[in-house]
């Protein structure tokens, strides 16, 4: 088995998620290192926690808002946000963001209020 792993993010099929859709690369592939995901934000995107994930989100196309502990942050392409356990967040607007969960996504630790 090769030391890496590519993924073509675009062609991996789109899964729901609480933030709209996502496509999930590398779940079989880091020994639950980190994930990283392809997300197009909806409109109904649902303000979650995690309790032992930390996520990165670069904001690809769009604008709009991180709602993070309650403040809202706009945010452009280029933007990163760096949330650690336990903030309360959602993305607001017509948003495409890459998303970096560590250690790798888990749904069980997906908390809503």
């Amino acid at each position: 088995m090769a030391n890496y792993q590519i993924a073509q993010l675009d062609e991996i099929p789109g899964v729901p998620c609480p933030c709209g859709t996502a496509r999930r690369a590398f779940a079989e592939f880091g020994e639950g290192l980190a994930t990283v995901h392809m997300t197009t934000i909806s409109a109904e995107a649902q303000t979650h926690y995690h309790k032992r994930m930390t996520e990165i989100y670069v904001i690809l196309e769009g604008e709009g808002f991180m709602e993070l502990d309650g403040e809202r942050i706009p945010v452009r392409p280029r933007s990163s946000i760096f949330i650690k356990p336990g903030c309360r967040h959602r993305a607001v607007g017509n948003l495409q963001c890459l998303i970096v969960p560590i250690p790798a996504f888990d749904a069980a630790d997906e908390w809503f209020d």
